[in-house]
């Protein structure tokens, strides 16, 4: 995610060292959610006068490609290879709980798509002159996610150019070629030098729009992400270098105001232009956890960090109170009781933030971190905030980064997993994005045999939620895109009830089917 300061492996540590040393326009009639927890098992009708109950919480993961971090696990594999280990991802995503996968798609002014506004990514292909790998992984990417139900949100870095700093060193076909007037270096020179490009420019800012949109309109993606790349994070005192559009197009503002209302307006322009292309589809941003200090403006956090109002240029706060994203999800990739960014304080923070905008909350988990020295080094860290988390308005999680989740250090992903996630899990509905609401399904088929109890029910939604009567409720026990399932923990010592609903592709829920007894 990111890593200039906060947003993936390099992002997210090189935002801790930073801050260490640094010490659509508007939704229409948007209902005012209620301040209940976001994660608290809700009724949702009953099953043979039971209550039914699911938990609504997303639960995903960052799938980093820059630098091959998560996969694919180097460059130039065969496609049967590359593959082969998406699937292990959606398989280590369905182990853990997930509902949602963030992958990387367009980490670095590439491609994983055959896109005529960028060339292919190298570190899909291995080859650096841009060609493409003679295949479509994006379609199999979304198709592979929607087989298991779990979400695709399609994470871009909008302005990253690429990862020299030099244009002739671009691929030939790279838009930069034609176009160096919209290129800035930064650093300007030396070891760590980026391309970007201008935010300042509005040409630049609609082709990169545009380039955006082709993925949008191209491809059954269920969202648009960013993490917290706009201007890059500062280096030294160093200046990004765009003193000329600021003069053409400053319009008397000053340069730091300047910068902001560049990427207000990305923001704002791409969540029109998403949802003018497709009304349902999520738009969010996963920010630097510290907007501002209190210290320097009564509405920040107590912190002492980085701020990315400030630093960045990114006024996190503004886009959700304008509502110009459907969710947020702050890196707060600290732990609690630090004392320049504690977890602890800025969880409210952000939940009062997004009160009354009918902005979802999701908290970025720093799942990298663990076994690091001090608190890291307690493997209760990450389950001790998904506790916290569920006590404020916290609509999910994502955890930086896949890797991490496979790797388990310390055993602390199984504790938090079975702790917070070893139930299954509806991702949250949002009422204000157009849903088209499914026929309740009819189980047609209910009988057990070796293997379990078999279900069928008829084809009405995008996916279908089984639930099961057990004691005095009826709780949710699977989510599947098929129109059957097989209960595998069922016994023949007892009898089952189940009842089936239909969700869209929203996650709108139906009424259940009538109850089926299988003795």
């Amino acid at each position: 995610m990111s890593p200039a300061p906060p947003r993936g492996p390099i992002a997210a540590v090189l935002a801790f060292v930073v801050l260490a040393t640094v010490g659509v326009a508007r939704w229409q009639a948007r209902p005012d959610p209620a301040d209940e927890v976001a994660t608290s098992a809700v009724a949702r009708g009953s099953c043979a006068g039971r209550p039914m109950e699911a938990t609504h919480q997303l639960r995903g993961m960052w799938l980093t490609t820059v630098s091959n971090i998560d996969w694919p696990s180097r460059p130039g594999l065969d496609a049967e290879t590359v593959k082969k280990e998406y699937r292990g991802w959606l398989d280590l995503a369905q182990q853990r709980g997930h509902n949602a996968v963030f992958v990387h798609v367009r980490p670095s002014g590439d491609a994983f798509w055959e896109s005529t506004y960028a060339p292919w990514s190298y570190w899909l292909t291995g080859r650096k002159d841009g060609q493409s790998p003679g295949w479509d992984p994006m379609e199999f990417m979304v198709a592979e996610a929607h087989a298991r139900n779990i979400e695709f949100h399609a994470w871009f870095n909008p302005y990253k150019a690429g990862q020299t700093g030099v244009i002739n060193e671009l691929p030939v076909d790279h838009p930069l070629r034609a176009h160096p007037d919209w290129a800035v270096a930064y650093p300007a020179k030396g070891k760590g030098s980026r391309l970007y490009y201008n935010p300042g420019i509005p040409e630049a800012r609609r082709f990169v729009e545009d380039s955006i949109l082709d993925a949008v309109t191209r491809y059954d993606i269920d969202g648009v992400h960013f993490d917290d790349f706009f201007y890059p994070y500062p280096v030294k005192k160093e200046d990004f270098s765009d003193a000329k559009a600021f003069q053409q197009y400053g319009n008397g503002l000053s340069k730091a105001d300047w910068r902001r209302q560049n990427v207000n307006l990305f923001v704002q322009e791409t969540n029109q232009r998403v949802k003018e292309a497709k009304p349902w589809m999520k738009f969010g941003i996963s920010p630097f956890g510290i907007w501002r200090n209190a210290a320097n403006d009564p509405l920040g956090s107590q912190t002492r960090g980085l701020q990315s109002y400030d630093a960045i240029y990114a006024d996190t706060r503004l886009w959700v109170k304008e509502r110009w994203v459907d969710y947020i999800v702050p890196q707060l990739y600290w732990h609690i009781g630090f004392a320049i960014a504690d977890y602890a304080k800025l969880l409210p923070w952000w939940s009062e933030v997004i009160k009354g905008s009918g902005v979802q909350l999701y908290i970025g988990m720093a799942d990298y971190r663990i076994g690091q020295s001090g608190a890291w080094r307690n493997p209760a860290q990450l389950d001790q905030q998904l506790t916290l988390n569920s006590k404020h308005p916290v609509s999910g999680t994502v955890h930086f980064s896949a890797k991490q989740v496979r790797a388990d250090r310390l055993g602390a992903v199984t504790r938090y997993a079975k702790a917070h996630y070893a139930a299954p899990a509806l991702v949250p509905p949002m009422s204000h994005l157009r849903g088209d609401l499914p026929d309740t399904p009819k189980i047609q088929e209910a009988e057990y045999d070796d293997g379990g109890v078999k279900l069928r029910w008829s084809k009405t939604g995008t996916s279908y939620a089984v639930y099961r009567v057990d004691g005095d409720a009826a709780n949710l026990v699977a989510t599947t895109r098929d129109t059957s399932w097989a209960d595998t923990g069922a016994t023949e010592d007892r009898s089952y009830t189940y009842c089936v609903t239909a969700l869209d592709r929203l996650w709108n829920e139906t009424s259940p089917s009538e109850p089926r007894v299988v003795d």
